[in-house]
């Protein structure tokens, strides 16, 4: 559906977006995550064909957003940041507005406008203006505008940013219920919010991809992503020759704990093993107690700290070695 090619954008010496490639499937849920300055609404800038890429490409449905803007643009829905509304036209007159604008036949432009509004919940607000509108249901209005005309690809810049519980829960179900005819492209720093919505993650740091998989997926790529942590009264050395018995442990730590001959102690795992019920009976086969038992599962938030967190060590790293080459 989307194909993103060797995407460069530069302002100036800086560099936003670096060399990022990747392709968007139809009919799936897409998140796409990074920290402040990240280049992901640039990215989406670019995709959308609001700002032109220095190098590389972006083709949409088959069309390159440059060469052929008015095709490749027809595929699209998009809410940036800052919705794109008129402050001084009722909600009603705005969707109007949007539907000449992406040249909806008027013989559907009525029908098709209620049945947006009433999607989104806004049609209670059909006549007010948008300027007396909150900030979530100002949210909601630019969400509209996106789906209007119900384009293949649809691409939400934070969708719920400034939303209540109540209305970030609605718009989440929402924005699922969207991948039964859309494709959708989510910018959020809510990772909790993508791991709940997302099919596929996108994780971009310093204007590169660092990892790209399901969520899922992406708890293997992190340190530690399968672990078991005990707490075991009896021998260190006991404890450390029983736990070497079992074939799927790929490593052992043992730590003082704070309580009387006790070890706090943390075993990584084989991908999706479960040696709980095994580490049991090694434990008192040993005649070590098992004290407490906890299975660690490696969050969205941990992954994608981890990820974001070993590129910049990299970037840093390149920079001292440039600096030192320079120095010499």
């Amino acid at each position: 559906m989307i194909e993103v090619n060797n995407l460069v954008k530069r302002y100036g010496d800086h560099t936003a977006v670096d060399h990022l490639s990747f392709k968007i499937e139809k009919g799936k849920i897409y998140g796409f995550l990074g920290p402040n300055g990240a280049g992901k609404s640039t990215t989406m800038n670019m995709i959308t064909g609001y700002i032109a890429s220095t190098e590389g490409t972006v083709t949409i449905d088959g069309h390159d957003i440059l060469d052929e803007p008015e095709e490749a643009k027809k595929c699209i829905g998009y809410l940036p940041e800052m919705p794109p509304l008129y402050f001084d036209m009722t909600v009603g007159e705005y969707m109007s507005f949007v539907a000449d604008l992406k040249k909806i036949p008027k013989n559907q432009k009525k029908s098709m406008v209620e049945e947006v509004m009433e999607m989104v919940k806004i049609t209670d607000m059909k006549n007010r203006l948008i300027k007396n509108l909150s900030k979530g249901y100002r949210q909601r209005v630019g969400l509209a505008q996106a789906i209007l005309g119900y384009p293949e690809v649809i691409i939400l810049d934070e969708p719920t940013v400034g939303l209540d519980p109540k209305q970030i829960i609605e718009i989440r179900d929402l924005i699922k219920s969207l991948k039964k005819k859309h494709t959708v492209i989510l910018s959020s720093h809510i990772l909790s919010e993508v791991s709940a919505v997302c099919d596929y993650v996108l994780i971009i740091s310093h204007g590169k991809l660092v990892a790209s998989d399901t969520p899922e997926n992406l708890g293997k790529l992190a340190e530690g992503s399968n672990t078991l942590n005990l707490l075991v009264k009896g021998d260190k050395d006991h404890i450390r020759i029983a736990l070497g018995q079992i074939s799927d442990i790929k490593d052992i730590k043992i730590e003082d704990a704070k309580e009387e001959h006790a070890w706090n102690v943390m075993l990584s795992t084989k991908e999706d093993m479960d040696i709980r019920e095994e580490v049991f009976f090694k434990m008192a086969d040993a005649h070590c107690p098992i004290l407490e038992m906890q299975s660690k599962k490696v969050s969205l938030e941990e992954i994608f700290l981890e990820l974001t967190e070993d590129d910049k060590k990299k970037k840093n790293e390149k920079e001292t070695d440039k600096k030192e080459g320079e120095n010499k």
